[in-house]
């Protein structure tokens, strides 16, 4: 399946919580859009990897991405390694997105950074003729592939963005999205452990940075990326 857009989280959530509304307005221009998580959050303090998986395909179909996908690395102790790099080439060369949305270069977590870098550069060394892979599902060796443009959405930390996205039409499905993972929210009934995740301020926050962000750009809400390189426009015209 060749996709248009590859989103990529260390942990299930992540991808809904930075791109999720991006994701859910390219859908609904006809893009084929993945979503792969590395780990399956097995570390996370509330809920259970189990839980994670039914609640990460529950969020899938929110959106209504075309695949979801997880690569069972080791929550919080994956690396950026040969191992873990050419796992990600067989995705990338798989499913060959134009387009890869993957973790905050910069944040809390330490899986985000990791996962962030591991992407990047396994997006580079996919473009490499020299470096052979076959899929699982395949006996056939892959082809090289490097996706267009790698975005890094924001997470926890408030980094500076170099686009916003209008998602003005699209905040509910994205907050329908990240609330499907109802074990690591704001729940007044749990008797759960509280996370930094799992406060009505946390929750109350995905809305009022959309907000500022799209306030910053003229729009109602918008979701901020950062580049890896500067992405080019056919006119001064295309900016809003």
């Amino acid at each position: 399946m060749k996709l248009d857009i590859l989103a990529i989280g260390a942990h299930p959530d992540d991808v809904e919580l930075g791109c999720g509304a991006t994701l859910a307005k390219e859908i609904s221009k006809g893009k084929k859009v993945g979503i792969l998580d590395l780990t399956r959050g097995e570390l996370g303090t509330r809920g259970t990897a189990e839980t994670r998986d039914i609640e990460s395909e529950d969020a899938a179909k929110i959106l209504g991405v075309a695949l979801r996908a997880n690569m069972d690395f080791a929550d919080g102790f994956f690396v950026n390694d040969k191992k873990h790099q050419m796992e990600l080439i067989k995705m990338i060369r798989k499913y060959r997105p134009e387009i890869v949305i993957c973790n905050a270069v910069e944040d809390r977590h330490i899986d985000h950074a990791k996962g962030s870098k591991l992407v990047s550069d396994s997006c580079f060394l996919s473009g490499l003729l020299k470096i052979d892979t076959k899929h699982e599902d395949s006996d056939e060796w892959q082809d090289p592939w490097r996706p267009k443009q790698v975005y890094h959405y924001m997470q926890w930390k408030n980094l500076e963005p170099d686009i916003v996205v209008d998602v003005s039409d699209f905040i509910d499905q994205k907050m329908k999205a990240v609330l499907a993972y109802k074990t690591q929210f704001y729940d007044p009934k749990s008797d759960a452990p509280e996370t930094p995740i799992s406060s009505k301020n946390f929750t109350d926050s995905i809305i009022y940075r959309a907000r500022d962000l799209g306030r910053l750009v003229g729009v109602e809400y918008g979701e901020g990326f950062t580049v890896e390189r500067y992405p080019a426009v056919d006119s001064l015209f295309d900016l809003k």
